[in-house]
């Protein structure tokens, strides 16, 4: 039996060190094709160089931590934003910022663990069938890390292709499609390469592929809305998450808000105004006066707005559709809260411990809204389908409603910082676009406010860190896709379905030891 090391030569005759290194630098260098760089065929040959190398590893240990290494490098350069909310109090939170950091990257990584142990034990003298079932395990993982302890689908290796044209194949496959095509063409290269010259001419293996999967993904574009379609307008205060809640700069927002609202270009009024996450300054219940001023200044258009409101004595994250009479016609709670930023996991005892979350503003922290739900605006507006925040990373939830008109997604993203963290949150509000096929009109604190058809694309956007108001025609929607009907189970029953063939094509064996 040929020992996993002397297929691939110099690869397999690397020194552990060196093996961890370079699947450091290969899952750091996979992370560059998130947003805001989009260099996904980066990403693509970063993922192969981690399935490479675990392929390579001479034991299950060996393997196991390679994968982990690799994914500790990727979550780390990929959510490297996840710092920016402990640095808003930095006197209070920033000490926690390298832990946050840390914790996070390499919890996440812990999910690639256990596949590159299974698929070394499974297959410990074949590494090209050895990278092929890694890359299965990793995509059945990477679904998996969607929802356990609450779920964070968040830079899944399938999101490297938000930014390519391949954008189009998740109307057909959703996001663990696109981790399955990625895994999939990584795992090619990576078996090509370990090939050698007797597959030389397989070592352009992920070219067809890829030419393959370009042709399906070319698409018409969205219709364009009609000429009578009605306006809606994006509010961007841009209140500074450092200065947003500070006592002499709450009416300052507040009023740049109401102006942004008021503000007359030249084209049709809007029939509906969107506000970001906590834009309302007073809780919900005691905001008669508040609204008041938003009525006169949407000068009689609908606002959808972000606040907060006590239910009993339960806070919620709430959106608010106010009628053009400032009366508050519906409301909707935000179901999905984020641990340890609006609430501490362990209740009551984390609260008898001094611990909160890092963006709690009411105290207690808030509790989650009965589930998704859609808004109804009339008036050509159709039915909306309300997000806030993070909810917006969930592809799930839509699929618990009746088929909405469009996606309403209110933010406040001055949390994430300037860099990376608010792209990557616009980039899955397009996957979200995509997948459904449906508009998302995206109203964001800090940026980036956006209006994103229902093929996913940006058509108008404010930029980071700016004060402004957009207004566009609502984009119409496009029938169900493929994916809006099946949701993810074609796609993970096929992943199983794959991965079980290379387990029993593997012959479940120890491996030989190397000799000393």
């Amino acid at each position: 039996m040929t020992h996993p090391t002397a297929a691939p030569g110099r690869i397999g005759s690397l020194s552990p060190r060196a093996r961890l290194a370079l699947a450091a630098v290969a899952g750091a260098a996979a992370a560059l094709g998130l947003a805001p760089f989009d260099l996904w065929p980066l990403g693509l040959a970063g993922f192969a160089g981690v399935l490479l190398l675990a392929g390579v590893a001479p034991t299950p240990r060996r393997a196991a931590l390679t994968a982990w290494v690799g994914a500790t490098a990727y979550f780390g350069v990929a959510l490297h934003w996840i710092v920016e909310p402990f640095l808003v109090d930095v006197a209070r939170h920033g000490w926690m910022a390298p832990f946050a950091l840390v914790f996070m990257a390499g919890g996440l990584a812990l999910f690639w663990l256990g596949p590159g142990w299974i698929a070394a034990r499974a297959v410990p003298d074949r590494p090209g069938l050895r990278v092929a079932l890694l890359a299965g395990l990793v995509v059945l993982a990477e679904a998996a890390r969607g929802v356990v302890l609450t779920g964070f689908p968040w830079a899944q290796p399938g999101h490297v292709l938000i930014g390519s044209p391949l954008l189009a194949l998740s109307a057909l496959a959703g996001p663990q499609g696109l981790t399955l095509i990625v895994m999939g063409v990584a795992a090619g290269i990576a078996a090509a390469l370990l090939a050698g010259r007797r597959v030389l001419a397989g070592g352009l293996l992920a070219a067809p592929i890829l030419a393959a999967l370009l042709a399906l993904a070319v698409v018409p574009e969205a219709p364009a809305p009609g000429p009578d379609a009605p306006v809606v307008r994006l509010v961007q205060p841009n209140a500074p998450q450092h200065l947003k809640w500070r006592e002499d700069l709450i009416p300052v927002f507040f009023q740049r808000a109401l102006d942004l609202t008021a503000a007359a270009p030249d084209g049709p009024a809007p029939a509906l105004v969107l506000w970001p996450e906590t834009t309302l300054p007073v809780l919900l219940e005691r905001s008669d006066a508040a609204r008041a001023r938003i009525a006169e200044a949407a000068q009689g258009a609908q606002v959808l707005l972000g606040g907060q409101r006590f239910e009993g004595f339960r806070a919620r994250n709430t959106s608010a559709l106010l009628a053009p009479d400032g009366r508050i016609a519906q409301v909707y709670d935000k179901h999905h809260l984020v641990p340890f930023g609006e609430y501490m996991p362990g209740g009551t005892a984390a609260e008898a411990l001094g611990l909160r979350g890092v963006a709690e503003v009411l105290a207690g922290g808030y509790s989650p809204g009965d589930g998704p739900a859609l808004i109804a605006l009339g008036g050509g507006l159709g039915t909306a389908f309300p997000m806030i925040c993070y909810e917006a990373i969930f592809p799930g939830y839509i699929r618990q409603v009746d088929r909405p008109d469009w996606m309403a997604h209110l933010t406040n993203d001055a949390w994430f910082g300037s860099f990376s963290g608010p792209f990557q949150h616009l980039a899955l509000a397009r996957l979200r676009a995509a997948e459904q096929g449906l508009p998302v009109l995206r109203a964001a604190n800090t940026g980036v406010s956006a209006v994103i058809d229902a093929r996913g694309r940006v058509v108008a956007a404010l930029p980071l860190n700016t004060a402004g108001q957009l207004d566009a025609r609502l984009p119409p929607p496009l029938p169900p896709t493929v994916y809006a009907r099946t949701g993810d189970w074609p796609v993970l029953l096929l992943a199983f379905l794959a991965t079980g063939a290379a387990l029993l094509a593997g012959r479940w064996r120890r491996p030989l030891r190397p000799k000393a």
